[in-house]
C-alpha cells in the first residue's frame, strides 16, 4: 500500500501522515527491494507464569473465586497484583450467559435474607452426617453471617438467627426466606396470612421482626443471599482443609471477619462500616430467648455418651441405657426417662472427654462385691476397665482391695 501511495505522487511525509507510520519506516519500506517482514516479538515473561498450571488445576477441581486463588498463590510466594490473576481466571473459566434481572436495593435496617446451603458430608462419632451452611446477609450493608450445622431443624435455625443477631448487634425490620418448612407450614397468597411453623412463629413474635416469603421458583427474589451461599462455598469451603467440625466453624468465622472488613464488589464499600448506618433494632432491649434442642444417645458400657465428636460422662448406674439430651447454647442436660441425671458444659474441638469423678464414685466397690459373689457361685468375675473410669491411685491401694484374693480370682 505504501508503494501505491508513493506511485500516486505522495511524498514520504504525506504518506506518513496519511497512514500513521513513522517517516523512517516509510522510507525504509520504499527503499528496500524486498518488503520487510514484521518480526514477531517473543512474549514477555509474566509473574504469573509459574502459577498458571496450579490455577488451572484448582479451577478444574472447584469453581473457586479469583480472590481465593490470589490468596492461595500469595501464600506460596506470588508477588504480582490481583488484577493479572483475575484477568487470567476470567480468561480460562468457562463462559456462560445469564439472564438480566432488575436489582432491588434495600434501605438501611429494612431487610435481611436467609438461606441454607448443602455442603456434602462429614464424619462425626464414626457416622457420616450431612453438612449444611446457614447464611444471613443484611440487604443494605451486605454484612454477612454464616455457620456450618449438622441439622436444619427449626431449633437449629433459631439458634443460627440468634448467633447472627449477636454478630450484627441487632436485627432488621423483616427477614426474607424461601418456603422452608422450618418457617412456614402453608403459604398463603399474602405471606403474612400464611400458616407459620409454631416454634418459629413464637421466635419471630418474641423479637417482633416480620418474616417475608419469596415467590416460588424465583431465586432472584433473594439474589443477595443466593450469591452469598455460592460465595461461601467457592471462596472458603471448597478445597479447604479442616481438622474437625469445630475447626471448620472457627476458620469460617475468621474468613467472615476478613470479607466483612473488605470492600464489597457491588457497593464498593466496607460492610462493617455500612453496618453503622443500618440502624438495626438492638438485641439488648429484648428478653433472652432460650433455644433447646433434643437428641437421643445410647450410654456406653463405660458410662459415656457422644455428642459432636466429644464424650461426656454419665453416672455409672445408667450404663447401657438410652438418654435424652436437651442441648442449649452452652450446656447439655442429660435425662434418663423423666429424670435429669447430669449436666455438662459443651466443649469445642473433637475427641475430648468430659468426666465427672462423682459419676464413678462407688463403682470399684460394686465391682469387687459383685465379683466376690460370682466367685462364691463359681461364675466368671466382672471386668472393670480403668481407662477414663477411675482415678489413678498408688498400687498399694489396690493391694488392700485384693488381700486374700488370688490373681485368678480378681481380674481387674
Amino acid at each position: 500500500m505504501l508503494r501505491e501511495l508513493h506511485e500516486q505522487g505522495l511524498s514520504i511525509s504525506e504518506i506518513a501522515k496519511k497512514t500513521g507510520y513513522n517517516r523512517r519506516t516509510v522510507r525504509k519500506y520504499l527503499e528496500s527491494e524486498v518488503p520487510p517482514v514484521a518480526k514477531r516479538r517473543s512474549p514477555k515473561a509474566s509473574k504469573l507464569d509459574d502459577y498458571k498450571d496450579y490455577i488451572i488445576q484448582r479451577l478444574n477441581s472447584y469453581p473457586l473465586t479469583a480472590s481465593r486463588i490470589y490468596r492461595e498463590i500469595q501464600e506460596t510466594g506470588f508477588i504480582g497484583k490481583y488484577t493479572i490473576v483475575k484477568d487470567f481466571v476470567r480468561e480460562i473459566r468457562p463462559k456462560s450467559g445469564v439472564s438480566a434481572i432488575y436489582r432491588y436495593e434495600t434501605k438501611p435496617g429494612k431487610q435481611a435474607q436467609v438461606d441454607w446451603g448443602e455442603c456434602g458430608y462429614i464424619e462425626i462419632d464414626g457416622k457420616t452426617k450431612k453438612l449444611y451452611c446457614f447464611t444471613m446477609i443484611l440487604g443494605y450493608s451486605r454484612m454477612r453471617y454464616a455457620e456450618f450445622t449438622l441439622s436444619i431443624d427449626v431449633s437449629t435455625l433459631i439458634q443460627c438467627h440468634l448467633n447472627a443477631f449477636t454478630c450484627f448487634c441487632g436485627y432488621p425490620e423483616e427477614i426474607l426466606y424461601d418456603n422452608m418448612k422450618q418457617v412456614v407450614l402453608r403459604r398463603a397468597a399474602k405471606s403474612t396470612d400464611s400458616e407459620w411453623n409454631p416454634q418459629f412463629e413464637q421466635f419471630f413474635r418474641h423479637f417482633g421482626f416480620i418474616p417475608r416469603l419469596c415467590r416460588p421458583y424465583r431465586p432472584q427474589t433473594k439474589g443477595k443471599i443466593e450469591s452469598t451461599v455460592g460465595f461461601v462455598k467457592r471462596d472458603f469451603f471448597l478445597g479447604g482443609f479442616f481438622s474437625s467440625f469445630s475447626d471448620l466453624n472457627n476458620q469460617l468465622q475468621a474468613w467472615l471477619k476478613r470479607v466483612n472488613t473488605s470492600s464489597h464488589g457491588t457497593t464498593h464499600e466496607i460492610p462493617v462500616e455500612r453496618l453503622k448506618k443500618e440502624g438495626l433494632d438492638p438485641i439488648e432491649g429484648v428478653p433472652a430467648y432460650v433455644v433447646n434442642r433434643e437428641c437421643i444417645r445410647k450410654i456406653t458400657r463405660d458410662s459415656y455418651l457422644s455428642y459432636n465428636g466429644n464424650r461426656y460422662s454419665v453416672p455409672y448406674r445408667f450404663a447401657g441405657r438410652e438418654a435424652r439430651l436437651l442441648i442449649g447454647a452452652n450446656r447439655i442436660k442429660i435425662y434418663v426417662g423423666s429424670e435429669q441425671v447430669c449436666e455438662h458444659e459443651i466443649v469445642t474441638g473433637s475427641g475430648r472427654i468430659c468426666r465427672e469423678k462423682e459419676h464413678f464414685r462407688g463403682l470399684l466397690a460394686e465391682v469387687l462385691k459383685e465379683n466376690k459373689n460370682k466367685i462364691r457361685m463359681n461364675q466368671h468375675p466382672s471386668v472393670l476397665r480403668f481407662d477414663d473410669v477411675v482415678e489413678k491411685r498408688s498400687l498399694s491401694v489396690y493391694d488392700k482391695f485384693s488381700e486374700g484374693w488370688s490373681n485368678e480370682q480378681l481380674r481387674l
